[in-house]
């Protein structure tokens, strides 16, 4: 197999590590990628413990599993978000709940804690994200300025650089998922994102289509455009074009499944996402990290969708040729 196909745990938090890891193994999964919230990785613990780091790969290593990567995207979220918002108070410890600005501290030290646990768990991949203190200016109106523009991203580089400082000494990568309501949701706002921290080698992107289709972003444009920056790579599905031309793609303020919807994330291969030409456009810029099921679908029962969807990257995971097709008419 061309790249080891994985399952992300952050949809599966309510389920014990030792549980989902048995699950993922009769599917056929690999390895896990570990979000940090439930049982499944706690940064604090793991940046100082190497006890329970060999605790946590121990349970993967029963069942078989390989870990590349773990994902903090809870604390990112908090790191550049402008103002408190009931909303993320679940994202960080009780205490900080309705303070903006102890949520924001926590954040910072749980992502730079999430280096270190990297470092201590033997990879070297940190998946998550940022946050964004201009999200809420997305909508040209009431007008906005480019100073304005300019302001959030240089906040964005104040508040991250220090924390990819301990990336850097740690030997990690922080790859951020591009998505709508951080820094970075589209291939222009990537490109000012790698900007904004002068190009550092430490800063790249957790690719996932899922996220670029609806908005009609290219999203294997966006491979090719970042080649040497697809730190690793989630595998999720959307749709979009199937609600009832009520619905635009800002959502209507409806809920995930209302048949309503322009867009809706799908189950692997129930979606329009071309995932083979993601397929070839991977191959074609030589990454060779994980494919990892981030597993989304109101419409689908979960363990019925994980374990087809791994079956649908494992048909499609082909690997690159060695050779031209045509070499052997010179023989």
């Amino acid at each position: 197999m061309a790249r080891c196909v994985t399952l992300f745990t952050g949809q599966w938090a309510d389920l014990p590590l030792e549980v989902l890891a048995e699950k993922a193994a009769a599917w056929g999964y690999e390895g896990l990628e570990l979000g940090c919230w439930g049982d499944h990785m706690d940064v604090a613990k793991a940046a100082t413990d190497k006890d329970y780091c060999a605790k946590q790969l121990g349970i993967l290593k029963k069942h078989n599993l390989k870990l590349f990567a773990i994902s903090n995207h809870l604390a990112g979220q908090l790191v550049c978000d402008l103002n408190d918002d009931s909303r993320t108070d679940g994202f960080a410890p009780a205490d900080c709940a309705g303070d903006a600005e102890k949520k924001r501290a926590w954040a910072v030290e749980a992502m730079k804690n999430s280096a270190r646990a990297a470092k201590n768990l033997g990879i070297s991949i940190v998946n998550g994200f940022t946050g964004s203190s201009i999200w809420h200016l997305l909508y040209s109106f009431p007008p906005v300025t480019s100073e304005m523009i300019e302001a959030g991203f240089a906040n964005f580089a104040k508040m991250w650089n220090p924390i990819l400082d301990v990336f850097d000494e740690c030997g990690v990568k922080f790859a951020l998922e591009v998505h709508p309501t951080e820094i970075a949701f589209d291939i222009v706002s990537a490109q000012r994102a790698l900007e904004a921290v002068n190009g550092r080698k430490t800063f790249g992107f957790n690719y996932d289509p899922s996220h670029l289709g609806y908005q009609g972003v290219d999203y294997v444009k966006f491979i090719r455009t970042f080649s040497d920056r697809i730190f690793h790579v989630h595998m999720k599905d959307a749709w979009w074009g199937h609600g009832d031309g009520t619905v635009g793609v800002f959502g209507g303020h409806t809920e995930f499944a209302d048949p309503r919807r322009y867009w809706d994330f799908r189950s692997l291969g129930h979606g329009d996402i071309k995932f083979e030409d993601i397929i070839v456009a991977l191959n074609d810029i030589g990454y060779n990290g994980p494919l990892s099921v981030e597993w989304e679908d109101s419409r689908m029962d979960r363990e019925h969708g994980a374990k087809e969807s791994m079956e649908f990257v494992k048909a499609i995971n082909f690997k690159p040729s060695k050779v031209a097709f045509d070499a052997v008419f010179d023989k």
